[in-house]
């Protein structure tokens, strides 16, 4: 697979007909995309805690600073005990973290949320608990199958837009109407 047919760095919009409990009306945040598969953080999905209810779980004392309201994510249905953490590089380095861009990256290590709890974190983040997968070839069979429309990512849309608003800013992008397309799949 070539870096021009990677679906790295791209959003995954759920089509309407996507009738499945982990992945209706989702916008996914492709993470990863080569021969052996495809990694992804679903992103408009809260999972009904906030950051400051995540780091009392893990027992993380956040009581010296005061942390915004920010939504946990249902990032997939791999893994959901595990924590992962979008973010913008802001030039810090975590113990853990695989660039996705030269703009994002994926924290999987305790050391962010340590930052986090102190107030330190990194500005522009997303916390996540799992994450979505695909086998090899699987993600490109779904989006012929057209589960799936796919497009540039955007930041602004990942990190500052209510995950309410995400899903459509994204097919907005594209062009698309979400609300005006049929619920029925089909090909031309």
């Amino acid at each position: 697979m070539t870096d021009s047919t990677s679906l790295r760095d791209q959003f995954l919009i759920s089509m309407p007909h996507l009738d499945d409990r982990h992945f209706s009306r989702t916008l996914t945040y492709v993470c990863d995309h080569s021969e052996y598969g495809a990694m992804g953080i679903i992103i408009n999905r809260p999972a009904g805690i906030l950051v400051h209810d995540l780091l009392n779980h893990i027992q993380l004392d956040h009581t010296s600073v005061t942390i915004d309201p920010m939504p946990v994510f249902k990032g997939g249905p791999i893994h959901p005990d595990r924590g992962f953490v979008l973010h913008r590089d802001d030039g810090r380095r975590w113990l853990s973290s695989h660039p996705i861009t030269s703009e994002i990256q994926l924290t999987t290590s305790m050391d962010i949320l340590e930052a986090m709890a102190l107030g330190e974190g990194p500005k522009d983040c997303l916390v996540a608990l799992g994450y979505a997968g695909w086998s090899p070839g699987q993600l490109e069979h779904e989006i012929y199958e057209n589960t799936w429309l796919s497009c540039q990512a955007n930041s602004d849309i990942m990190f500052r837009l209510p995950a309410e608003e995400r899903l459509q800013a994204a097919a907005a992008s594209l062009g698309v109407n979400l609300q005006l397309l049929t619920t029925h799949a089909g090909h031309a």
